[in-house]
């Protein structure tokens, strides 16, 4: 960590930890509204890929959702789905060997990233944006999806009626939100009081305790064909979380187990590339 972000991280720690002593309320709503804003935003130019490609825009909960169309009328529909403080962008490479194939290919921006407006996210609202996305401009049979993009994927489908057929390719995705959430409150110090405040938040917002909104618990009712590709190093979203859904020996699930890519870098392996573009 750079000594500015230390500097800040303090600053945070301390501001939570004043707030915390007058009212564990406002220390809470405070620390969720900095859990779901993203610190940093892609902004680069887009490249010719991006310029090539078909602008698109869905509205949710009056926040426009901008994103791209590729090969309109392809023979398969896929959707590619990014992580938190990502983008579109960074799925280049996949999203090349989808055209070159012939699909028909959508990426949009989650809600405070990229090129879509908004300041904050949360699991419903991406989940909002992935159902508006697949009623203005699917349906889709593929998705692709990084990390809390893969989250907000899995409780999207387990929305779609039992006949809907779909395949999706799960990179690195935030498997517990609960063990994001402690992540978090490790980081900033904050204390059980803190955290019970925090989860009703949650139950409100979401209509379900934290532990509900769990990869795990949502895979038992989703039946599609499923390549998981994970890291036994990925310190983000721990290999630990996924085991439970291993030892279930899903036959329509299979897993990529990799070694030394972390959680962000392994979605740019050209080894993973082959497998996700192969299996969709």
């Amino acid at each position: 960590m750079k000594l500015a972000q230390k500097i800040v991280l303090t600053y945070i720690r301390a501001r939570l930890a004043w707030l915390a002593a007058f009212s564990k309320k406002k220390a809470a709503q405070k620390a969720f509204k900095l859990f779901c804003t993203p610190l940093k935003r892609v902004r680069q130019p887009l490249s010719p890929l991006f310029k090539q490609a078909e602008p698109c825009a869905v509205t949710v909960q009056g926040i426009t959702v901008n994103g791209f169309r590729w090969n309109k009328g392809g023979h398969t529909r896929v959707q590619v789905l990014h992580g938190f403080e990502s983008a579109s962008q960074n799925f280049d490479r996949y999203i090349q060997a989808f055209t070159d194939k012939g699909y028909e290919v959508l990426a949009f921006d989650a809600p405070g990233h990229g090129v879509s407006g908004g300041l904050q996210i949360t699991l419903p609202l991406y989940i909002d944006s992935i159902r508006a996305v697949y009623t203005a401009y699917g349906p889709v049979q593929s998705f692709l999806a990084h990390s809390f993009g893969g989250l907000a994927l899995v409780h999207f489908i387990e929305t779609l009626p039992p006949g809907a057929s779909c395949r999706m390719a799960l990179v690195a995705p935030a498997t517990e939100t609960v063990t994001a959430i402690d992540q978090f409150f490790r980081l900033l110090k904050l204390d059980s009081g803190v955290r019970t405040a925090f989860n009703d938040i949650i139950r409100r917002t979401g209509n379900a305790a934290p532990s509900h909104f769990s990869i795990p618990r949502a895979m038992a009712h989703i039946h599609c064909p499923t390549l998981w590709v994970h890291d036994r190093n990925d310190t983000v979203t721990p290999l630990a979380d996924v085991q439970p859904v291993i030892n279930k020996h899903y036959p329509h699930v299979q897993f990529l187990i990799t070694e030394g890519f972390g959680h962000r870098r392994i979605y740019r392996e050209e080894s993973v590339v082959e497998a996700i573009t192969g299996f969709l």
